[in-house]
């Protein structure tokens, strides 16, 4: 079973056959069929212009079902407080392989690529990081903040920093001066410099910047040819859109993004970056899934030993969140080991070792414009997906 490729209902033709696959995987067609319909009325609710869900059970994706439109907005109007609409024959339609900005879900990647270089013996999880320092930081104070506490957000560094701002030579010098606000391993606090700081660290013990470390240790192995850091122009009609960026409601004035990184920061910094820049569609992130779910093999590529994927996803999680019932429902009920993550441009992932299922969703809930947070949606999925467990 850990090397058994995914299988998916896409294949098939007639609803029969479909329902008979599902319940092969161990799913309801119902609940299955009640999530596509839900995920059918958000862009009608307001929450996205556009969405893919994705949902499965051990080597099998029972459901893949787009709604929407990937692309649709020219921009914002914002004394009318309206989004401003392309010409109907501009519009591009959400499909099942449509690529999204990952935004936040980029953080899991950078955790498995750290992860792989912990079993290589280049990094030690519970070592202080100044002995992984930048030269390019000059003298860097040793606050006792180690990989282990980035990557589980307790290294009492702030959120963020504007790097938008400052040339790119001063963006390192800023990351490793940057001092904690809380004593290390005392307090859990979201940070995106958690996995800047991480990024850098893995440069120094690799040489190699973070797109490469993903291509070669994750994407390359597994088949993920629609998951990278900047994708080429050419893809651009099968990328969703995100923000018309401007001041006020954004950091920077950049337009309509559309086949770019939506995150300032990460724009800033070429497109590369260890807490947001990677692209990918609902078909890549099942193979991740999968793996993670077997073990860390999958097919004939294997990129974690199992105890790595069980130090990503036991409690509290390396770069994954767990038992988070805000995003992950029903899935994150007592007794599951539900691990996963959020994104900021309305993306989420979601896997539950304990029934074997996984759950993708990627929506554009920022297109045109930054709305208030609100993962309600995700966690109605993920408690469809749970109730669907037969």
């Amino acid at each position: 079973m850990a090397r058994t490729r995914l299988r998916s209902v896409a294949s098939l033709d007639g609803a029969g056959a479909r329902h008979r696959f599902q319940e092969k995987a161990g799913l309801d067609s119902d609940q299955l069929a009640a999530l596509a319909a839900d995920t059918d009325a958000l862009p009608g609710a307001g929450w996205c212009a556009g969405a893919v869900v994705l949902a499965g059970r051990g080597p099998y994706i029972a459901l893949e079902h787009a709604t929407g439109w990937a692309l649709r907005y020219s921009g914002w109007d914002p004394e009318a407080g309206l989004p401003v609409e392309l010409p109907r024959e501009k519009w591009l339609p959400a499909r099942v392989d449509t690529v999204f900005d990952l935004a936040s879900l980029t953080k899991l990647f950078t955790a498995v690529a750290a992860l792989q270089q912990v079993e290589r013996g280049a990094l030690d999880l519970d070592t202080p990081i100044v002995g992984y320092a930048d030269p390019r930081a000059g003298l860097v104070t040793d606050h006792g903040i180690t990989a282990r506490h980035l990557l589980t957000h307790t290294s009492g560094l702030r959120a963020e920093l504007p790097f938008y701002d400052y040339n790119t030579a001063e963006h390192v010098p800023l990351l490793w001066a940057e001092k904690p606000q809380t004593g290390p391993g005392s307090t859990h606090l979201y940070s995106d410099l958690n996995l800047l700081l991480l990024e850098n660290v893995l440069w120094q013990v690799t040489g190699q910047q973070l797109d490469a470390l993903v291509r070669e240790g994750i994407t390359t192995p597994l088949g993920m040819d629609r998951t990278r850091f900047n994708p080429p122009r050419s893809w651009r009609s099968r990328i969703a859109a995100t923000e018309d960026q401007r001041k006020p409601w954004a950091k920077v004035n950049r337009g309509l993004i559309h086949g770019r990184v939506h995150d300032e920061n990460a724009y800033a910094m070429g497109g590369v970056a260890g807490h947001a820049g990677l692209f990918s569609t609902a078909r890549d992130l099942a193979v991740l899934c999968r793996t993670l779910l077997a073990g860390g093999a999958y097919g004939p590529a294997r990129i974690l030993a199992p105890s790595s994927v069980a130090e990503l996803l036991g409690p509290p999680g390396l770069g994954f969140r767990t038992g988070a019932a805000w995003f992950m429902g029903e899935l994150a009920a007592p007794g599951s080991r539900a691990a996963g993550h959020t994104g900021f441009t309305g993306t989420s992932l979601v896997l539950d070792p304990a029934t074997d299922t996984f759950l993708v969703l990627l929506a554009n809930t920022v297109h045109p414009v930054r709305r208030p947070a609100d993962s309600r949606p995700r966690a109605a999925a993920a408690t469809r997906l749970a109730r669907a467990v037969l």
